[in-house]
């Protein structure tokens, strides 16, 4: 603790960033503490060597703050670095005042690179809607929202992409613990390169495959054993990694012509019309696919899927069309083909859903989707707003963990080139197309998702598990959204006087340019001016679901799903079949499967993406938010998660196939990995 001499009548506590965030060492610090009378102390004078590992405390001598209510309030401080130190900045995270008369501690959230020279205001909470700022606070939020505008510069990383950082942000980088992690995991799955005497030579068997996990120190994915029986086929469409893509089946297609004649071994007496009349057939079409750039040499399906609910409620394969258009060549198959015939076409559809899920799903829709949102909350927002302390900590890591990605994942040559049928071009291709359709009004909103794809009825497809967990996680969200707006938005004025907020949303709905900004964002509530708290509610509600719960769904059962390639091969070679008659043998489809050593690859990053490195949903590594009633929310929201957790608990205790990974406590806040 650094002491100064006198009879003490403040202590002063600054806390610096953690990590990498921050340089340590000499700095000269000046203070100035307000009280609610707006009376200021003199000039105090702190020099220590910061330490992101602790605050650096002072005590402050009564001599310095006579001019202070000693039984008042400390308001507002301002602080400056002096010129002796021009070098480096320092982040600071907060600054903390104790009154050791009262016991009392004013909390002043900073969240600042602190730049010689400048001098800082902060309000006690620091958490305030612009306009009621006064001039030379307003002043002050909108001279920071222009120098991070020139530090969070837009740009795309492929033509027609989605918008994203040109160059990743100091404050962005990962913390110095997700930094190591993702260190020590690399350092493991490198060492496992060079075990050449098990990734060496054939593959001799479905079963050569499984007996791989013990020798490497692996665990076997989750129902690797299952992997042919239709029932955890079917599952993967409900309680796996692409949850979002079944649908209830009201008509048939002409392009996907089941009929009686096919179908009525597998309905259990039903009619086509009959199981449609009774919500009983569910479909997964992969159109968008169709078209698509692949690699050479490789062939991605667009296939169509057919499922059926029984009468125990279990949802069950029927039919898959391999190519969109039916004819000679692209018939429909059954499980009444041959059984490994069968199981190729499995293999098929779960491929191109594979690409579907990696390019849409998990990276299109999430990570880069939530970049553009993370984007304009710190070109638009004060960090004293309290839209930004909300959002904020669903952003950890967003742009650091996208960085990374797109130079050594999804890069020419990367990751998505060795493991995937149609690589980074692919990828690229059917993210720009998704783009063109995607609404966050109804894509992005979980009931309208649901409603839109029929299956917003709990009693349709009751194993649903994904919707049954999701739509509790988000109705908590959504709450904890709400009663938090309105805590700052109390009449109509407060809305429409909001000039960040207006921006903000301006931002994400002008036309997508990343050089005169504008996220190019579709069905936004309000297209571009918010004119009642519900619209800005529902942006914030999605923003966090889809940073926290969504990418938790799609994430994190890739090791569990990928792990084991005949489960759901990623990557997949020769000719798909054009005939339900042919025989096929299990030699056929281990031709088509990977290799050992792009399995190891694909084991190695997805056991990586299906690690968090992060706290859980509601325990934020920065606390941004510091007003008393605001954390009375947060806590609520909280206590709900470990009931919702509970509630969790108990339904997979019941299921056949319990679903994990919407665990609240397995859920991580945001984006990092």
């Amino acid at each position: 603790m650094a002491q100064l001499r006198g009879s003490n009548a403040y202590v002063v506590k600054v806390h610096t960033g953690n990590g990498f965030k921050t340089l340590t060492g000499d700095v000269n610090v000046v203070i100035k503490l307000y009280d609610d009378l707006n009376h200021s102390s003199e000039k105090i004078h702190l020099k220590t060597d910061l330490d992101e590992k602790a605050p650096c405390t002072f005590t402050i001598p009564g001599r310095d703050t006579k001019q202070l209510n000693n039984k008042g309030k400390i308001s507002m401080i301002e602080f400056w670095r002096d010129s002796l130190e021009l070098y480096n900045d320092r982040y600071l995270d907060k600054i903390e005042v104790d009154n050791v008369k009262t016991k009392e501690t004013f909390v002043f959230p900073v969240f600042r690179w602190v730049k010689p020279n400048t001098c800082y205001q902060v309000r006690h909470l620091d958490t305030s809607l612009p306009q009621y700022d006064d001039d030379a606070q307003q002043e002050q939020r909108r001279t920071e929202i222009e120098e991070r505008r020139k530090e969070y510069v837009l740009d795309q990383k492929f033509p027609n992409g989605p918008i994203q950082v040109k160059q990743l942000p100091r404050i962005e980088d990962f913390s110095c613990k997700h930094k190591l992690t993702l260190i020590y995991f690399r350092a493991r799955l490198e060492i496992m390169k060079y075990l050449d005497n098990i990734f060496s030579g054939p593959w001799h068997s479905i079963e050569d495959r499984l007996n791989v996990y013990s020798d490497i120190g692996f665990p076997v994915p989750k129902n690797a054993e299952a992997w042919k029986e239709d029932v955890n086929f079917a599952m993967q469409r409900v309680a796996s990694v692409n949850t979002s893509l079944i649908k209830l089946m009201t008509s048939v297609p002409e392009k996907f012509p089941v009929t009686d004649k096919i179908l009525s071994p597998l309905l259990q007496g039903l009619s086509v019309r009959d199981a449609i009349k009774q919500k009983r057939l569910f479909v997964c079409d992969l159109e968008i696919l169709d078209g698509l750039p692949v690699k050479d040499n490789f062939t991605l399906c667009a296939p169509i899927g057919l499922f059926f609910m029984d009468d125990s409620s279990q949802l069950k394969p029927v039919a898959i069309q391999l190519f969109q258009e039916p004819g000679p060549d692209n018939p429909i198959f059954t499980p009444g083909c041959n059984v490994w015939t069968w199981n190729m076409v499995k293999m098929w559809y779960n491929n191109a859903e594979s690409f579907y899920h990696q390019s849409l799903t998990h990276l299109g829709l999430t990570h880069l989707m939530m970049e553009s949102f993370a984007l304009a909350t710190e070109r638009n927002l004060s960090v004293s707003h309290p839209v930004y302390k909300l959002l904020k900590p669903h952003f950890l890591d967003l742009m650091a963990i996208n960085n990374l990605a797109i130079t050594t994942l999804i890069n020419d040559g990367g990751w998505i080139d060795r493991v995937t049928n149609a690589g980074h071009k692919g990828l690229h291709a059917v993210i720009v197309k998704r783009l063109e359709t995607w609404k966050l009004d109804i894509d992005g909103i979980l009931p309208q998702d649901l409603k839109k794809r029929g299956l917003d009825d709990p009693s349709v497809l009751p194993c649903y598990h994904y919707r049954e967990d999701a739509t509790l996680l988000y109705s908590a969200i959504n709450r904890y959204v709400c009663d938090y707006l309105q805590l700052y938005y109390r009449a109509p004025k407060d809305l429409s006087g909001d000039y960040e907020i207006q921006s903000f949303v301006q931002e994400l709905v002008k036309e997508k340019d990343y050089a005169k900004g504008g996220m190019g964002i579709k069905g936004l509530p309000g297209n571009g001016a918010l004119t009642n708290l519900d619209q800005l509610q529902q942006i914030c509600t999605s923003v966090i679901y889809i940073s926290s719960v969504a990418h938790a769904a799609t994430n994190f059962p890739q090791y569990d799903e990928y792990g084991f390639p005949p489960k759901w091969p990623l990557l997949f070679s020769g000719k798909p079949p054009t005939n339900p008659e042919v025989i096929l043998q299990e030699g056929d489809l281990m031709k088509c499967l990977p290799d050992k050593a792009t399995t190891l690859a694909i084991m190695e990053i997805t056991k990586l993406l299906s690690t968090s490195p992060t706290k859980s949903l509601g325990d934020f590594e920065t606390q941004y938010i510091f007003d008393p009633k605001a954390l009375e929310i947060l806590d609520r929201f909280r206590q709900e998660l470990i009931d919702i957790g509970k509630t969790i608990g108990a339904r997979n205790a019941k299921r056949m196939f319990p679903y994990t990974y919407l665990d609240p406590v397995e859920i991580p806040n945001s984006i990092s990995i």
